[in-house]
């Protein structure tokens, strides 16, 4: 693994932990917060994940395609974190990266930081997707903002 493997973004929000962590552990709420617009809806969702659960997502950049994610990480209100293949034959070839989100109650709020991790994605894929790490940078900021807007919304 290298520096360049992982990318990580983090935002002050200022909630407590269980409500960031729920949306982060609904799939069907993650359309909802993700800054890129590629995810286009989850084919499981309405239920709160678990360590080792196993959920697809209805994707898009550019074209339409779906993902595997495996929960592979999880700590209650604290951290969470899923390592996305391409669904079918081609995620024995396609995929492997993980995307975590860490929360840390802090005064104020809590940090919350989302990190991209390539350290395990498939030789095959690896430089495609290292060549999206400006775009995907800012896309997690964005997710970020999107979180802290739903989560402190009242009414």
């Amino acid at each position: 693994m290298t520096s360049r493997d992982v990318v990580s973004v983090q935002r002050l929000i200022p909630s407590a932990p269980e409500p960031i962590f729920a949306l982060l552990a609904d799939p069907a709420g993650h359309s909802r917060i993700d800054g890129g617009g590629s995810v286009q809806g989850a084919r499981s969702g309405g239920r709160r994940l678990g360590l080792g659960d196993r959920f697809g997502m209805d994707m898009k950049i550019g074209f339409a395609y779906s993902t595997l994610n495996t929960v592979i990480e999880l700590e209650q209100d604290r951290r969470i974190a899923w390592q996305t293949t391409a669904s079918g034959p081609a995620g024995k070839v396609v995929g492997g990266r993980i995307w975590r989100y860490e929360l840390e109650p802090v005064d104020g709020g809590t940090l919350v930081t989302e990190s991209w991790d390539i350290s395990e994605e498939a030789a095959v894929s690896k430089p495609f997707v290292r060549r999206m790490e400006g775009m995907t940078r800012k896309n997690m900021a964005a997710t970020l903002e999107r979180i802290e807007s739903l989560v402190t919304t009242t009414g």
